[in-house]
C-alpha cells in the first residue's frame, strides 16, 4: 500500500469514514446469484454472456456466469444481471 493510502486509511478509521470512499476502492454488493453491483471501477476489460472482467484499484474483478448482462453502466457504477457463479479478484 502506498504512503498515501496508508494516511488516508488512517484518517478514515480515526474519523469512522467508508473506506471505500477515502480510498476509492470498489464497492461489489451482491444479490444472491442474480445480480452484482459494481461501485468505484475503472473500466470494463471483457464482456460476454459467460464472463465480464472489470478493472479496478485492487487489480481485476472477474465475474463468471451464465447469461450475463450489463444491466446498467454510468461513471463509476454497473449492474450486472445473470446467473452468477463466481466472483473473483485477479492481479
Amino acid at each position: 500500500m502506498k504512503k498515501s493510502d496508508e494516511i488516508k486509511k488512517s484518517i478514515a478509521d480515526l474519523l469512522e469514514l467508508p473506506q471505500d470512499i477515502m480510498l476509492d476502492l470498489p464497492k461489489i454488493t451482491v444479490v444472491g446469484n442474480l445480480q452484482i453491483y459494481i461501485e468505484n471501477h475503472k473500466g470494463i476489460l471483457e464482456y460476454s454472456s459467460t464472463r465480464i472482467r472489470i478493472y479496478t484499484k485492487c487489480g481485476v474483478l472477474r465475474i463468471i456466469g451464465k447469461n450475463l448482462l450489463l444491466k446498467n453502466i454510468v461513471v463509476e457504477e454497473i449492474v450486472i444481471t445473470g446467473e452468477i457463479n463466481g466472483v473473483e479478484f485477479m492481479d
